[in-house]
């Protein structure tokens, strides 16, 4: 198509194939290949079969991610989705064991999560002078302290009705019915982010806030839309951490918060707002998914595999930065 100038632009912008090779998402695929391939070196039992039947008990922190992806991209952070986890299941038990349908106690589990989120979400876009880690670091004490007293002396509930949760277990085959529910929910969030204007308004106001307040962006309603979405995706995590261990306890979701924001960072998304694919996040949760399969496998211990994925998420931070600097150093000496 040719320009008043004269001059031929191309409908189709330069470099996608380049970028599309050398992005952190393609890098997050050929990582996670990586791991597949250390996986069957480091242990003769990492099959296919088995790699599903642990993925379960992981996989419910995934929808947490998802949601903290949001958050991240708006510059914000919420670290008491481990607690909302913990309260939700706390009450779901609870509800379970008193007798009530299965379809109450789903409700109830998600809706304890969007209460939570709600909240979060309220302080935040009301007392906008507060940073969002001091607000979910007291909210995240006050619903651990709530699922605390919830339990009583003994600190732990176990579900006395587990045929109705079981059916959250299931398999077809050998994938277990949580990996296409993950799926589905993960095609959700990537595409709202990534394709639609509520996902464009998100990078808008994490890129610059005040730029967006004035571009008509209705900025403290979408920060309460999603902190609110963060809680009910813990209830829901909540529902299918309960799908695995039929109980919850006063330390349940304990060190969740931390684990996803790995999972966002390593995925490419930044800490700072405004940058990032929802997609790199995805394939980071299943990197380390699968990381944290292979090596309990050998009984690594615990404490060690998280070592590991924190020097994961140091690496990755640093590796932008660096190409950062080194592009800084080139332009100044072209200059020069």
């Amino acid at each position: 198509m040719a320009g008043k100038s004269g001059r031929t632009i191309s409908a189709e912008p330069r470099g996608t194939v380049k970028k599309l090779l050398f992005s952190w998402e393609s890098a997050m695929v050929l990582v996670f290949l990586g791991v597949i391939l250390l996986g069957n070196v480091i242990s003769p039992y990492y099959t296919l079969k088995n790699v599903f039947r642990e993925m379960p008990k992981y996989l419910s922190e995934i929808f947490i991610m998802l949601a903290m992806g949001y958050i991240l991209v708006l510059g914000d952070i919420d670290i008491s989705v481990g607690s909302i986890v913990c309260l939700s299941a706390t009450l779901a038990c609870i509800a379970d064991n008193a007798g009530l349908p299965f379809v109450l106690v789903v409700l109830i589990c998600i809706l304890t999560g969007l209460a939570c989120g709600c909240l979060n979400g309220f302080i935040a876009s009301h007392f906008t002078e507060l940073p969002t880690m001091i607000i979910t670091l007291g909210t995240q004490i006050i619903f651990r302290g709530i699922a605390e007293v919830s339990l009583g002396p003994g600190g732990s509930i176990s579900l006395q009705n587990k045929d109705a949760i079981k059916l959250l277990s299931r398999k077809i085959g050998i994938i277990p019915v949580s990996f296409f529910v993950v799926l589905v929910f993960a095609l959700i969030f990537i595409v709202v982010l990534g394709r639609t204007t509520f996902g464009r308004k998100l990078y808008a106001i994490g890129s610059n806030s005040t730029a967006a307040k004035y571009a008509g962006i209705d900025v403290q309603k979408i920060r309460w839309i999603v902190f609110t979405v963060a809680g009910t995706m813990a209830g829901v995590c909540a529902l299918f951490f309960l799908a695995s261990t039929y109980g919850a306890s006063t330390t349940t979701g304990q060190g969740f918060e931390m684990e996803v924001i790995a999972m966002c960072v390593f995925g490419g998304i930044a800490t700072t707002g405004g940058k990032g694919k929802l997609i790199g996040g995805f394939f980071a949760a299943f990197i380390i998914v699968c990381l944290r399969i292979a090596l309990g496998q050998i009984n690594m211990n615990t404490q060690l595999i998280l070592v590991i994925i924190g020097a994961m998420l140091i690496v990755s931070v640093l590796i932008p930065a660096i190409g950062n600097a080194l592009r800084l150093a080139r332009k100044k000496a072209e200059k020069a």
